[in-house]
């Protein structure tokens, strides 16, 4: 907190800077951390930031008669709920007024100042969590008849520990519980079941093969299943036989009891952070002893579990979310008289990468016929990848892909470097943290069935062109990638003419990039997987086939290939 206390000092040139933790937050009680350290902060600040705290928004207070004689700028510091965790502050004791592009750097400083306060609290849930564990290693030790079974016991808590703390997803979850207690408690059979708006759902086994408990895929929290009653009542429900089953369940749950073959059953509620969350359930064909130390075990088992639910159920909706934004923001290709058009979009194979690679094709402003760029049927083409896989780099391309359609709309007539130099303006303008590479190109009837080709390369793998006879051309003119750090040098741009039988590939650096493999090596691949396209293929065939052909049956990076093709009539 001190460290962020002296970057909000010194980002605002501020005599003192401060970082103020509300009461319930971690510290509470103690005195705000300040920048210098070992200044005190007088009554009057703190004042200041309990009222920042009361209005949940950025404030400042600049000096005036009878005021408190210092100038104040503060904004709240938020939960991953929303909720209030502090105050980031800064202090001046001579006359000044904040600007808005101060408190809005001071609210940037303080998101990263909230992510470490989240970060600082889910440590010390993970150090709980470990003291748990040792606890219930502590009572296995106690009894001696018992040492082997439950040292293994200690065993798969270390495993639960680890192979629970960078799950992908529910799915990854539900395999990973399935794996890890099918060495040590060896039950003959494992369930997830989740809570959703008062009703219970079942995580399928990702592999299949699994037999269900209850019927259906989802049931009411207040069925008659235990389950359903392990969560609704927050506690351990064991069904040590079948007479427990037959005399306190409802006959659904004695029949799904029977038709398992099973002997015992516990179910163990999923604790969450504010609300059970739903259930973890095994089940053993033979008498199973559900003591105390094995209670503690299960218990501990089922924290790992319950935080691995929380950790995936946020990032599954996140990646949901995100990926929905950027199929979103895949253009639906035009429609353009003597010319084919076709993309192909597959995301990596890790379900939590989104990425910021992204594809786009439109048609230029008309400035008439015969002008050149900017003609009737112009058509600008684009593919470029913003670095990063998260919600930010899917936004990011968004804006990017946006600016780049006006830039053209804007400056109709002129080249693809013209805008792509418009774009690098306002990217610099908004202060873009990340970097960009894209390929921009604006193709453009000439006659006779023939086409002109330009495009201009911010660092982006070059384009493929493919000519009527069978000779594929590697477009390697290029500038520098976009980059807050780069000099902004200007945009350059070549040109070709496209006759009848030529075949432009745009792509991603995804389809090309394997780790431990030359990049110009599946370059040359991929060209020449283009020069073999026989002709006539439709283009969606020829992009399935090369990205089939050169591209990686686990891909670690979104891929994005964009083709267009001057028809031969």
């Amino acid at each position: 907190m001190n460290r962020f206390a002296r970057l909000a000092s010194r980002l605002l040139n501020a005599p003192q800077g401060l970082v103020w933790l509300n009461p319930p937050a971690e510290s509470a009680g103690t005195a705000p951390e300040c920048w210098p350290a070992g200044t005190t902060v007088p009554p009057s600040v703190i004042t200041c930031c309990l009222r920042v705290a009361e209005l949940g928004r950025p404030m400042t207070v600049p000096p005036a008669g009878g005021g408190p004689g210092f100038a104040f700028a503060g904004v709240p510091l938020a939960g991953g709920s929303g909720e209030l965790l502090g105050v980031l502050a800064v202090v001046d004791h001579e006359a000044r007024s904040w600007t808005s592009d101060e408190v809005r750097d001071l609210s940037d400083l303080a998101g990263a100042c909230s992510a470490q306060i989240r970060a600082r609290v889910r440590a010390e849930s993970g150090r709980r969590a470990q003291e748990e564990a040792q606890e219930a290693v502590d009572v296995a030790e106690v009894a001696a008849a018992r040492l082997q079974t439950l040292l293994g016991r200690s065993q798969l808590l270390l495993r639960a520990s680890e192979d629970l703390a960078d799950t992908t997803g529910l799915n990854d979850v539900r395999r990973r519980v399935a794996d890890l207690v099918s060495g040590d408690l060896k039950p003959s059979y494992i369930d997830l079941v989740l809570l959703r708006h008062g009703v219970l759902h079942r995580i399928a086994d990702p592999v299949g093969g699994d037999r269900p408990f209850e019927p259906v895929p989802e049931y009411a929290l207040a069925s008659n299943w235990p389950s359903s009653r392990a969560v609704r009542e927050n506690r351990i429900i064991v069904v040590a036989d079948r007479s427990e089953i037959t005399s306190g369940y409802a006959p659904e749950a004695v029949a799904g009891f029977d038709s398992l073959g099973l002997h015992t059953a516990v179910c163990l509620p999923l604790r969450g952070a504010d609300a059970v969350l739903g259930a973890l359930v095994l089940g053993w064909e033979s008498p199973y002893d559900i003591d105390t130390a094995e209670r503690a075990v299960l218990t501990t088992l089922a924290g790992y579990t319950a935080q691995a639910v929380e950790r995936a159920a946020h990032l599954d909706h996140r990646v949901t979310v995100a990926r929905q934004l950027q199929e979103a923001m895949l253009t639906e290709l035009p429609r353009v008289a003597d010319l084919e058009l076709a993309a192909l979009y597959r995301p990596a194979a890790r379900d939590d990468l989104v990425g910021g690679d992204w594809y786009d094709a439109y048609l230029l402003p008309s400035l008439g016929a015969g002008t050149g760029a900017g003609s009737a049927g112009a058509l600008a083409v684009t593919v470029g990848d913003i670095t990063g896989h998260d919600m930010r780099a899917a936004a990011q391309m968004g804006q990017v892909r946006s600016m780049l359609r006006q830039a053209n709309h804007d400056h109709p007539g002129q080249g693809p470097d013209q805008a792509l130099s418009a774009v690098e303006q306002a990217w610099r303008h908004l202060d873009f943290q990340s970097s960009c590479t894209m390929v921009h190109a604006h193709v453009t009837p000439a006659s006779n069935g023939h086409w002109s080709l330009k495009w201009s390369n911010a660092g982006h793998p070059p384009p493929l062109l493919a000519t009527p006879d069978g000779a594929v051309e590697h477009l390697t003119r290029h500038d520098l990638l976009l980059h807050p750090a780069l000099p902004g040098w200007p945009r350059t741009f070549d040109s070709r003419p496209m006759p009848p039988g030529s075949t432009l590939l745009l792509y991603t650096d995804g389809v090309v990039e394997q780790r431990g493999h030359d990049i110009d090596e599946h370059i040359g691949r991929l060209g020449r997987q283009l020069a073999a396209t026989a002709p006539g293929t439709p283009l969606e065939t020829v992009l399935h086939t090369l990205l089939d052909t050169v591209g990686t049956a686990d891909p670690e990076d979104d891929s994005v290939l964009l083709a267009l093709r001057i028809p031969i009539h």
